[in-house]
């Protein structure tokens, strides 16, 4: 039994060297290959049909409030458009609106096709886009979203409410069938990345963030302010943000509640015990209040000059993307009108300390975003390492039952087990070549084909 095993062993080893001769003269010429990588298109990485991962959009930076309010989009026009996407062969987009910004981030064969369908989806035009919106490719792209993600690209830095935008368009996107591997990657990095800023940076320290903006705004100019009383008029996140810092920073008990559905303002109401009014007795609320907050979601304005006595002292915060307060309202004898925009350059010593913590927090982004970018090139040889595993798992099986036909005894099971560690080994030995040394792995990957005449399959 013993020389029968050790017959087994010699058999098997010999029976795989041709594999092991032909991965050597691989290995050794591929080491010697130290030329650049490609041009970047995404067409290397296996993920898309399309070729390129472009980011379309606009922000805070060159657009004003009124501007992004014709490319806003709210979640109805936004499940359209990914609809739309879908049906013309687009295979992963992500579609972010906020108040500050709106963006497509998607695989696409031109950026002009995703312009094309922001524009066909709001009301901004193609003209407006050029003349102050953005556009990223592949690379360039993906670091953008890092900085957006990771509170450097807000309008008041350290702001992660983008965060929560972010997971939910991925979730939009995966329930319309356009969340592929790259883009769960990609939202899961920078979320991460995110994450380790706000934990081990102090670049969100203290309480600075557009509802905190605009308490802050109140509190430095409207006196008394603990007696006036105060409509708030929209209980989304941005509204219930500020709920919380009025009630917290003014210690003001006449605030008043209301939202277009009554449940959702009760369930803020009865967390912070505030009263609140149905959505139909807005007008009278307006007209019986000295500060009124509006941050609600609507498309246009839905507080109009009407609804405002004049001459009567008053103050108006409007947080909403689109405007949702008449401009001319702020032209009325006694009324003093403030925007989204306006409020976020109000800036305090606690603004002023977050930026020294601004390069600890790029680090972190470039040690995330360099393991992303890692995994992303394992993307590149990831189908032939697969292909040539199979074709190694065939070579194995012919060879073990030509052995087992010649050898009285073969034991079948026992090679089997050696032969399978052999081809992990080698697959492996390949892995880390190719993602470790600085080689063309395109020409590689090649020489690889060729030499084991692999058939690849890609999107």
């Amino acid at each position: 039994m013993e020389f029968r095993n050790r017959y087994l062993v010699k058999a098997l080893v010999f029976s795989l060297s041709g594999i092991l001769r032909t991965y050597s003269v691989i290995f050794a010429k591929t080491f010697l290959i130290f030329l650049p990588c490609g041009n970047g298109l995404m067409k290397k990485y296996h993920i898309s049909k399309h070729h390129r991962f472009i980011t379309v959009g606009l922000s805070y930076q060159k657009a004003d409030a009124v501007l992004r309010g014709k490319f806003a989009l709210e979640k109805t026009a936004a499940d359209t458009l990914l609809d739309q996407a879908r049906e013309e062969g687009i295979d992963g987009l992500l579609v972010t609106s906020t108040c500050n910004r709106t963006e497509l981030h998607g695989f696409a064969s031109a950026p002009q096709h995703l312009i094309r369908l922001l524009c066909h989806h709001t009301q901004g035009t193609e003209a407006e886009f050029e003349a102050v919106g953005y556009v990223y490719q592949n690379h360039e792209a993906i670091s953008h979203l890092f900085r957006v993600g990771a509170g450097l690209d807000s309008q008041i830095l350290g702001d992660f409410e983008i965060i929560s935008q972010l997971k939910a368009a991925f979730y939009q996107a995966r329930e319309k069938g356009l969340a592929n591997a790259f883009l769960e990657r990609l939202v899961n990095s920078v979320i991460q990345a995110s994450k380790r800023i706000k934990n081990e940076t102090g670049i969100s320290s203290g309480a600075t963030s557009v509802a905190f903006a605009a308490v802050q705004y109140l509190l430095a100019r409207v006196p008394e302010i603990e007696n006036r009383r105060i409509l708030l008029y929209g209980t989304g996140k941005i509204g219930r943000n500020t709920c919380e810092n009025l009630v917290k920073h003014t210690r003001n008990p006449h605030i008043t509640l209301i939202n277009r559905t009554m449940d959702k303002a009760e369930a803020v109401g009865g967390k912070f015990q505030l009263k609140v009014r149905p959505f139909e007795e807005l007008q009278q609320a307006i007209e019986e209040s000295d500060i009124l907050i509006v941050a609600t979601g609507a498309i246009s304005p839905t507080v109009r000059p009407e609804m405002i006595n004049p001459g009567s002292r008053r103050w108006i915060l409007d947080l909403s993307i689109p405007m949702n307060v008449g401009p001319t309202i702020g032209q009325m004898p006694g009324v003093t009108l403030v925007h989204l925009d306006q409020l976020s350059k109000v800036t305090d010593s606690t603004l002023e300390a977050r930026k020294q913590y601004i390069p600890q927090a790029e680090a972190i982004l470039e040690e995330v975003c360099s393991d992303f970018n890692q995994w992303l090139e394992s993307r590149r040889f990831a189908p032939v390492i697969r292909a040539l595993k199979e074709k190694l798992e065939t070579m194995k099986k012919e060879e073990l039952d030509f052995q087992s036909r010649k050898i009285n005894g073969f034991d079948k099971d026992q090679a089997d087990k050696v032969s399978d560690r052999i081809i992990h080994k080698i697959t492996r030995q390949f892995a880390n070549h190719l993602k470790d040394s600085e080689i063309d792995t395109e020409e590689s990957l090649e020489l690889i084909r060729k030499v084991f005449q692999l058939e690849i399959e890609t999107p």
